[in-house]
């Protein structure tokens, strides 16, 4: 097996992220998941985008987002996925570069548009999502590098971009390329939505030893098993795959690799501003350790410093320099 390039490579949806503060009650008007991820079509889009208020744009989609945590964490990374040759397409392209990332698929020409997620985060710092995928749900195998492919350490992928049938195909294909070259295949949830549509496929995979991390939060895990037991939950699968991450929210975070438990207790802020990325930004800080063979508690520790800094602001992304704030942290 050849040293990888890369320690990590993503395929995931690229989106750009219009997030806006809101009251509750527009949540209630608009009839919205609260709390939730829901996908809606280029219409809905506009109508969402009509009723919000003041927005600021940020480039997103879940694996892209750990991505850019992991970059700054120092992690060498690479991005596989779909924009449109548009004015959000670019601005995409750009804050993927800028961030170390690289990031090369062709850009789809003409319709649909590069994809968007429209974010209303409420008083509490809750957020709800309305994503528009565009450009993203039509990514070909076709537009696979499998040389690249083979050549990451991880690849790691998202759920959220399994509903549509041509990603569905690239990524399934991926895992056959990752695999044959030895990489490991890590694997996030992404929604509970995802997991009732899609959830013979991930327990197949889970069953058939094809994932190598998971990495889902508490409500998934739930979807996943049909456990509400949290614990009941783990037993069910941390037996099934190598290395299992299950996040909580303010309880903080369990994992268990190879039989061996560790916990960790969510990072106290003064404020959560925007819950937006916390889950990405939370494996990010896991997978700069594990990539690394830190011991587990400390892999754990580095999730959620990360997750604690990306909800103490609007955005999905750091803003701050990780690697100091990892050294301060952890000593």
């Amino acid at each position: 097996m050849t040293t990888p390039r890369y320690d990590v490579i993503a395929i995931g949806n690229a989106v750009v992220d219009v997030i806006a503060s809101c009251k509750d009650e527009l949540i209630d008007e608009l009839g919205l998941n609260r709390g939730g991820m829901t996908l809606i079509d280029a219409d809905g889009a506009t109508s969402l985008y009509a009723a919000m208020g003041q927005a600021r744009e940020v480039s997103g989609g879940s694996a892209a987002n750990t991505l850019a945590g992991a970059s700054l964490l120092g992690l060498q990374c690479a991005f596989v996925g779909q924009v449109c040759d548009d004015q959000l397409g670019e601005v995409f392209t750009h804050d993927m570069r800028a961030t170390g990332i690289d990031f090369d698929t062709a850009p789809l020409t003409g319709e649909p548009p590069t994809g968007r997620c429209l974010i209303f985060v409420t008083p509490d710092g809750e957020r709800t999502m309305n994503t528009f995928l565009g450009a993203g749900q039509y990514l070909p195998a076709t537009a696979l590098d499998e040389e690249l492919i083979a050549s990451g350490a991880i690849l790691y992928l998202e759920g959220y971009l399994w509903d549509p049938e041509e990603p569905r195909k690239a990524m399934r294909r991926a895992i056959e390329v990752a695999r044959k070259a030895g990489r490991k295949i890590a694997f996030t949830a992404s929604e509970s939505f995802v997991i009732d549509r899609h959830g013979d496929d991930f327990r197949a995979m889970i069953e058939d030893g094809v994932i190598d991390i998971l990495f889902v939060n508490e409500s998934e895990l739930a979807t996943l098993t049909g456990e509400d037991d949290f614990e009941a939950g783990i037993a069910a699968v941390a037996g099934k795959v190598p290395v299992l991450v299950a996040t909580r929210s303010e309880k903080g975070a369990v994992a268990i690799a190879h039989g061996e438990r560790a916990e960790v207790a969510a990072e106290p802020i003064a404020k959560v501003v925007d819950t937006t990325g916390a889950g990405d930004q939370f494996a990010a800080g896991f997978l700069s350790g594990h990539a690394k063979g830190e011991p587990l508690a400390q892999c754990l520790k580095r999730g959620a410093v990360a997750a604690a800094e990306v909800i103490s602001h609007y955005g999905p992304r750091p803003e701050v320099d990780m690697k100091a704030l990892m050294a301060e942290k952890l000593g």
